[in-house]
């Protein structure tokens, strides 16, 4: 893992002034990249398949469908044979008893087991972004030269500078993550946020 100092910016010219400033203090270019954060919840980082957000209730609820469609048919059976057998009625009527029996009662199954899975997610904390959308301008720095990158950026007008651990990799910060809440510099902190 490589040492990252990163500021944010409001323009890309002012991002780019700051890299010139930070090539000006010694920092090379394959060390410092400057990018685009995207607004919070614009990040595009889902799956395909719209998985990562759905609760483990909802994804569990197919499985009492099954146990639904069972004990639904067979509670609509019965109740079509005990109807067929009071009151005479033809045999298809106890037939469709038993699809209606089998379609409540997997609805009712699938309800109930995502009821069950559910209770167990309902208090998750809600991860809430806190890093603002803006240009980022990371140097790839080391423990005795962090500091300085990081005056740089405050002097060239960058704000919320932060560090972090990461993989820096041909000349960018390769596995940046929009949603990871940024870790100040003490020395740099804004005091009020």
């Amino acid at each position: 893992m490589s040492l990252i100092v990163a500021a944010r910016f409001t323009t890309f010219p002012a991002a780019e002034s700051a890299a010139q400033k930070l090539f000006d203090a010694g920092f090379v270019e394959e060390d410092v990249t400057l990018f685009f954060v995207s607004p919070r919840g614009q990040h595009a980082l889902s799956s395909i398949d719209g998985e990562t957000d759905t609760d483990r209730g909802a994804r569990e609820g197919s499985k009492g469908v099954g146990m639904g469609v069972t004990i639904g048919a067979a509670i609509g059976a019965v109740v079509g044979v005990a109807i067929f057998a009071v009151f005479s009625v033809p045999l298809l009527v106890s037939l469709i008893m038993a699809g209606v029996g089998a379609y409540v009662g997997s609805l009712i199954g699938s309800m109930s087991d995502t009821h069950e899975h559910g209770k167990s997610d309902h208090h998750l904390p809600y991860h809430e972004e806190r890093r603002l959308s803006g240009v980022l301008v990371a140097v790839h720095v080391s423990p005795d030269n962090h500091l300085d990158a990081a005056r740089v950026l405050h002097e060239a007008g960058g704000v919320t500078i932060e560090k972090a651990s990461g993989r820096w990799q041909q000349g960018r910060w390769a596995d940046f993550d929009p949603r990871k809440t940024p870790e100040p510099i003490e020395e740099f902190a804004e005091k009020h946020e």
